[in-house]
């Protein structure tokens, strides 16, 4: 339970810390934000801050490509990710409820799994399979430009290990839709 409450604790000041940034970059609010409804790709640096105690655990630092498709006139998403190191990769796919805070940005909570291609080799999420809940922030600041960033929580993301993984990511990607 303690640990619990240290990555929720942890996944919640690293969403603060993406939200700033992203805030800054989306322009100014109205009274009723349209959050941006941007379908893209992109790619950037992924951070693993946690270890699961055991040898070939540590946190790990890679990269990330991630994308979404935003299901029209509904706050949904559907998302998918790549975390890799030099070793292996972690695939997650996601869906998630995306809440507008600007006219171009949005805030998500989002819920997945993680595949980890070499279970027992280290991505910045963890070194097995294992359920995800991510959140974060996107903007776009340009006419094609998505800039984006969240955080990763894996339970239970370790082998011989209870312990959970946290991860950060952030990059840039392209609208295509």
């Amino acid at each position: 339970m303690k640990r619990q409450l240290k990555s929720v604790v942890s996944i919640s000041a690293l969403a603060a810390t993406v939200l700033a940034p992203v805030l800054l970059f989306a322009g100014s609010a109205s009274a009723k934000p349209t959050g941006t409804q941007a379908t893209y790709v992109g790619a950037g640096v992924a951070a693993g801050l946690t270890n699961g105690g055991q040898d070939g655990d540590a946190a790990t630092f890679g990269g990330n490509i991630q994308g979404r498709f935003a299901v029209p006139n509904t706050p949904v998403s559907l998302r998918g990710a790549v975390l890799f190191s030099d070793e292996t990769s972690a695939i997650i796919p996601m869906i998630s409820y995306d809440v507008p805070v600007t006219n171009n940005a949005n805030i998500y909570l989002g819920a997945g799994y993680s595949f980890v291609e070499a279970n027992g080799q280290p991505t910045p999420l963890g070194n097995q399979d294992a359920p995800v809940l991510a959140l974060g922030a996107e903007a776009q600041i340009g006419q094609n430009v998505v800039v984006y960033g969240d955080t990763k929580l894996g339970i239970e993301a370790y082998q011989n290990s209870p312990a959970s993984a946290v991860s950060v990511q952030g990059g840039v990607g392209y609208r295509f839709r």
